[in-house]
């Protein structure tokens, strides 16, 4: 499969690593429909992005709400090739606070968010994905999910956020071989630390100290290096079942 012919849906596209992903499928020749609930900023990375791009107000926790987008999406660009989980909140708290327990309420909207909403536009996507006609590899689509190195090392006041991008590294290797018999390829990026809206929300001294954290290159990840690993997934078909850590060789300390 090839990145200039893609017919992309993204969560989390109005921005970040969902953005650079639509941004390189677009660059590329691609068509993308961006998925996310920020209807300014996702008017607007639309409207960046030209005519080969859309915006559909989408709530991934909402299991209706994400078949409708996914069927409005297939229907603009007549199918779907890849899907790209990227929608995700990063809410901490330790679990027992100076206040008490965290309360639930804050851990389940976590897995609901970042683990139910990436299978909720998986399986949406991978339903349409199934009546493509196969490429020269057998290749009907490809699903990508966002997880993270919290996944292995979560630090302390992760414990939400951990257990919903280590859910996502599990669920992907069933999902592939479930998958396999209709062609569609199931993978995961585990980004390190990468300068995303919310940490360029942070002053500088605070990113420059966490990029001399990553052994090399000593800096923050960029987004457009997720959507080259992204592309690289899609353009590989043995690439398949896959977790990839795209993170300087950092390893995270406890705190």
């Amino acid at each position: 499969m090839k990145i200039e012919s893609a017919k992309a849906v993204i969560s989390g596209g109005a921005s970040g690593l969902g953005f650079a992903t639509a941004e390189r499928v677009i660059n590329a020749g691609g068509e993308a429909i961006l998925l996310d609930i920020n209807d300014e900023q996702g008017a607007a990375s639309a409207k960046k992005l030209g005519d080969r791009a859309r915006y559909i107000r989408t709530d991934v926790a909402d299991e209706n709400n994400v078949r409708l987008s996914i069927q409005q999406a297939k229907d603009a660009m007549d199918g779907i090739t890849l899907a790209v989980n990227c929608a995700g909140i990063a809410t901490a708290g330790r679990t027992l606070g100076r206040d008490g327990p965290w309360p639930s309420e804050n851990f389940n909207r976590v897995i609901q968010i970042n683990l139910v909403g990436s299978y909720n536009v998986t399986k949406e996507a991978a339903a349409h994905m199934q009546l493509n006609d196969p490429d020269e590899n057998g290749d009907r689509g490809v699903i990508i999910s966002t997880a993270s190195i919290a996944a292995f090392e979560g630090q302390i006041g992760q414990a939400a956020y951990s257990a919903s991008k280590g859910g996502v590294v599990g669920m992907m290797l069933p999902l592939a071989r479930e998958f396999a018999q209709f062609g569609i390829r199931v993978n995961t990026i585990a980004p390190g630390i990468f300068l995303t809206p919310m940490m360029a929300g942070m002053p500088e001294e605070v990113q420059e100290s966490l990029g001399k954290q990553v052994p090399y290159p000593q800096r923050l990840g960029r987004p457009d290096e997720y959507a080259q690993t992204a592309a690289f997934i899609y353009e590989n078909a043995y690439v398949n079942g896959e977790t990839i850590r795209v993170d300087g060789a950092i390893r995270m300390q406890p705190k």
